[in-house]
């Protein structure tokens, strides 16, 4: 029976990459659901029959934890970073420091602007503190569409529903989604990196327990970092 995985909608691209090399090493099968780690939390806490998570926040593990619904306080896996993205044509020029964004709001030409729920998804917590950084948040409120998680809020941006989007790094540095719009990381010095925290189930099977130790290996983490994180020691 494949391994029941709850993974943050950053790892889209990267986990069933993550899925394929394990399989062809061991043999065994992972079953992969995305989401916001705040919900996917919320379902783990009421039961949800998951037995690895893998969250974009490391609060969200230690929570469980807290719990008694995991073995461990489980391990860091990676770091993300967030991302500005624009499609072709968006008015707003993509840099580092958000100055595109910051010319754009002031030309009254930014209409929509995307970020992941902050209530729930680290990265629109990221999002959040990056527009607070840079001065922004009070200007860009009002516009913005909040997406469930951070693949629908990159989705948002790609099919004209926003003019940009703040997003995982991870997902617009996939070798998948070259080509589409531009992309640009954020100052570190507007936002952290985000802690990347998995953690196994006081009930995961053996295939989940060997798929968690794959991802932290040297094998998973190269892969992790092909896809657009940093290692854990932020190499």
């Amino acid at each position: 029976e494949a391994a029941r995985v709850a993974a943050a909608s950053d790892l889209k691209f990267a986990l069933p990459a993550l899925g394929r090399a394990f399989e062809a090493e061991t043999g065994q099968t992972v079953s992969l659901t995305f989401g916001s780690s705040g919900q996917l939390a919320a379902q783990i806490a009421n039961s949800a029959p998951f037995e690895l998570f893998l969250s974009a926040d490391e609060s969200f593990v230690k929570d469980l934890h807290a719990k008694s619904l995991t073995r461990d306080e489980g391990e860091l896996y990676a770091l993300g970073r967030l991302s500005l993205f624009v499609a072709d044509g968006s008015p707003i020029a993509a840099d580092e420091n958000l100055d595109g964004l910051k010319a754009a709001l002031a030309a009254g030409k930014v209409t929509k602007f995307a970020i992941a729920n902050p209530d729930h998804a680290p990265y629109g917590r990221a999002a959040r503190a990056a527009l607070e950084a840079a001065g922004l948040w009070s200007k860009a409120e009002p516009l913005l569409v909040r997406g469930d998680n951070a693949t629908q809020t990159l989705q948002f941006a790609l099919e004209g529903g926003a003019d940009g989007a703040l997003v995982p790094a991870p997902l617009v540095e996939a070798p998948e989604f070259s080509g589409k719009g531009r992309h640009v990381r954020v100052n570190s010095k507007l936002v952290a990196a985000l802690r990347q925290r998995l953690v196994v189930m006081k009930t995961a099977s053996p295939a989940a327990t060997a798929f968690a130790a794959f991802i932290t290996s040297g094998k998973g983490r190269a892969i992790l970092v092909k896809y657009g994180f940093s290692a854990p020691d932020g190499s």
